[in-house]
């Protein structure tokens, strides 16, 4: 069985595919001083809690936090006698091609978002990510990642409202039964919702228009379900494609191995 992990800013996910399908996913916050030792007690106390009686053979991580991927290198190692692959190192090799500037680190999710789209949609994508950060990943024709874009994620943008005006609440993303506020709150949540709508449509009219051709919108990410029973902004809404590129990249580099 493959455990892939995800580890973002905010939350780390666990997922377990049994070679035909995810069986089971799990979230926690994502927490750099968590140990090995942590992990793999929590991970066995819910997959007890689920019945699961998992043979885990081999390990997949994607990190956009780098010393969180020490401890669950070590968790690969010790509990499940096996050494990770990790997106982004040498021996771990995708199944498309980076174009872009030399020299330019991308981040491991933007790449495992761009094999999963690539495989389930096809190319001349543009995939939308809302996470900690709202990201917007061009995958051209051939499946290849040529490049995005990288905005404040909706929280951030929220919390950051709180903490630089005193007089502003902290509030939760949520969709306005109308434009023109009437409190505070409702202020601040139809200038963040709408604002966000607003930013989507611009980038990814944008893009479209200087790749000059059609291309399909993939959101993904905590939040885009909200923004996809709002309003009409996606061709389609896929909340497991970070963990389904991870798998792919998996077999991919089974593959190679022969």
């Amino acid at each position: 069985m493959l455990l892939t992990i995800d580890c973002g800013n905010t939350n780390t996910v666990f997922s377990l595919w049994d070679g035909t399908k995810f069986t089971a996913t799990w979230r926690t916050a994502t927490d750099h001083q968590r140990t090995a030792d942590q992990y793999f007690v929590w991970l066995s106390a819910l997959m007890q809690l689920n019945n699961l009686q998992a043979d885990i053979r081999d390990v997949i991580i994607s990190s956009t936090v780098p010393r969180v991927v020490f401890n669950l290198r070590v968790l690969a190692d010790r509990y499940f006698n096996t050494r990770p692959l990790v997106v982004g190192k040498p021996d771990c090799a995708l199944p498309v091609d980076v174009r872009v500037d030399p020299g330019t680190q991308v981040g491991p999710d933007r790449l495992v978002n761009t094999v999963a789209g690539f495989d389930r949609y096809g190319g001349d994508l543009i995939v939308v990510d809302f996470g900690t950060a709202t990201t917007f990943d061009v995958v051209a024709d051939d499946g290849a990642y040529v490049g995005g874009v990288i905005a404040p994620g909706v929280n951030l943008s929220l919390m950051a409202l709180h903490q630089a005006a005193a007089a502003l609440p902290h509030v939760d993303i949520t969709h306005p039964d109308q434009v023109i506020g009437t409190n505070t709150v409702a202020c601040m949540q139809s200038g963040v919702f709408w604002g966000y709508v607003g930013l989507v449509r611009e980038i990814c009219a944008r893009i479209r228009a200087e790749r000059n051709r059609p291309m399909k919108v993939i959101a993904t990410g905590g939040l885009s379900l909200l923004f996809q029973q709002s309003v009409d902004l996606f061709d389609a809404l896929d909340e497991d494609l970070t963990m389904h590129g991870l798998q792919v990249i998996h077999a991919h580099n089974q593959a190679l191995k022969g």
